[in-house]
């Protein structure tokens, strides 16, 4: 089977693996690089904490193992792959028995969930009123853009083909089936196209004839100076796992710290729904800093080296959209993670795979496969602007 794949981002990457493993005949379309677009906007969060039980915390869990084998398989250095583990903590007392209950439904659904009475223990430099938090072994994080580069060199040495400086603009279609892509370099024809351009999905849905309602997010990253080993895990409050799940339209900045193995720090995060517009707003930033200063007093006095700001694509439901699209036979989407691609990209690239080539599509997603299909839109959904 020929395959075309549209976005040569994290998803895109494991998606070339997944089907070059399997024999197909691959290449990778990007309009940009490798790892240009959302990818390189995010922080490399490789998460089963911030999801409640789920289709979509199944499907984090599988991409946590499938994680744990590319490490073996590629190399933990070359994907700067961390099992850090994630320390979640709130400075509201009173939602303490929430954050407790929540832990819960998610140790039911398989996570290694553990309530830690002095979280200190674990995190030595948080502010002193926190006492009480959960702590997630499970997980990790790698370097977004260094990972993608690396799955994709690995894609191409079993046979896939990687096209950057491509842009999809419309289809190949013969008897209502899609057949390939148009593309600003010429025509590729393919046995079936895999949709996985990321924040602009929805626009290459769209030109593929078949559009699914994949939204931009704008989110900011701020970036400290290289400091000591201050923050060991990836610690956030409570009100992260609040505001990925919300669909609201204001500014909603939740507290989210972590080191990296280069010695600077993270910190994040912000979402709001602004469409494509990249202003960079002074307050942002500076609301996001208060924030982490709060949890980590020592970074009061921190330099930050840059601000960075990005996209993350999401669905009104807001779960991913992942397997072919009836309207369209031969497409396939992968895209609308929100701020969760880099982590489920591998479970997606193995349920992408199951749908294309006969696979058991529920075994791929850890759960239920139907729950993520495009068929849940109504097919006059409207971009946003």
């Amino acid at each position: 089977m020929r395959v075309v794949i549209v976005g040569a981002g994290m998803i895109g990457a494991c998606t070339a693996l997944a089907l070059a493993r399997a024999g197909c005949e691959v290449e990778v379309l990007d309009r940009l690089q490798v790892g240009a677009g959302t990818t390189s906007r995010g922080e490399g969060n490789v998460l089963v904490s911030d999801k409640g039980p789920g289709p979509e915390l199944d499907l984090a869990l599988v991409s946590r193992r499938l994680w744990g084998d590319l490490a073996l398989e590629i190399g933990a250095d070359a994907l700067e792959f961390e099992a850090k583990g994630g320390v979640v903590v709130t400075p509201d007392t009173a939602s303490l028995p929430a954050l407790r209950e929540f832990a819960d439904g998610q140790a039911a659904a398989g996570v290694d969930a553990r309530t830690v009475d002095d979280v200190h223990e674990l995190e030595p430099h948080l502010a002193p009123e926190l006492d009480v938090g959960i702590w997630y072994p499970q997980d990790a994080q790698v370097q977004p853009v260094l990972a993608a580069h690396a799955i994709l060199r690995h894609a191409c040495a079993l046979g896939a083909r990687y096209r950057p400086g491509t842009t999809v603009v419309g289809a190949l279609q013969c008897g209502g089936r899609l057949t390939g892509v148009r593309t600003d370099t010429g025509d590729v024809a393919a046995d079936a196209v895999v949709n996985a351009a990321g924040t602009w999905g929805g626009a290459v849905s769209e030109s593929l004839g078949a559009p699914v309602p994949v939204l931009p997010r704008r989110g900011f990253v701020l970036v400290t100076e290289p400091l000591p080993l201050w923050v060991r895990h990836k610690v956030y409050t409570a009100d992260y796992v609040t505001n990925v799940a919300a669909s609201t339209e204001g500014l909603e900045t939740s507290c989210v710290v972590e080191s990296t193995r280069g010695g600077t720090i993270l910190i994040g995060a912000s979402r709001e729904r602004v469409g494509y517009d990249t202003t960079m707003l002074p307050s942002t930033p500076a609301r996001l800093a208060a924030q982490a200063v709060s949890l980590f007093p020592r970074l009061a006095d921190a330099s930050l080296l840059r601000v960075y700001r990005g996209f993350r694509p999401y669905c009104p439901d807001p779960l991913p959209v992942i397997g072919p699209d009836d309207r369209m036979p031969g497409l396939v989407h992968a895209c609308g993670h929100e701020g969760a691609g880099i982590g489920l990209a591998p479970a997606t690239a193995e349920l992408v795979a199951a749908h294309l080539l006969g696979g058991d599509v529920d075994a791929a997603a850890g759960g239920d496969a139907a729950a993520f299909l495009p068929g849940r839109f109504a097919t006059d959904t409207a971009k946003e602007t």
